[in-house]
């Protein structure tokens, strides 16, 4: 066996390259602030996949290692963060959520700012 890792080095490779086209910016953009104040953020879904495979080779003349990887990366728009008098709505480009899961994600900033006027009312109450 050889001594170093040569799977193990093309996959650190490939997930090296990733990195470097799949940042932070990448999921959420640059804000955009409008003349009225509204601040505008896109929000993007980013899916990778990779595959890398091979195999030493122990031949008595020559013994190498022959091997291969492949990626691929998948930057979906799904809606902007709208920041407006301090308050933040999820404006979605996407078909409407089929799934559970799907649709509590969707939901969230209206869940909590609903929870934050619940506590509010509370407290005024008592």
């Amino acid at each position: 066996m050889m001594e170093n890792n040569n799977i193990g080095n093309l996959m650190d490779i490939t997930m090296s390259k990733m990195r470097e086209m799949v940042d932070v910016d990448t999921v959420v953009g640059s804000p955009i602030t409008t003349p009225d104040g509204i601040t505008v953020i896109p929000v993007s879904r980013v899916s990778y996949a990779f595959a890398s495979g091979g195999s030493d080779f122990h031949a008595k003349e020559k013994p190498g290692f022959g091997g291969g990887n492949g990626a691929g990366v998948k930057i979906e728009p799904i809606g902007f963060l709208v920041v407006k008098d301090g308050n933040v709505r999820m404006m979605s480009i996407t078909p409407p959520a089929v799934n559970t899961v799907d649709r509590i994600i969707e939901k969230a900033p209206e869940l909590i700012d609903t929870f934050e006027e619940f506590l509010s009312k509370q407290k005024k109450d008592k």
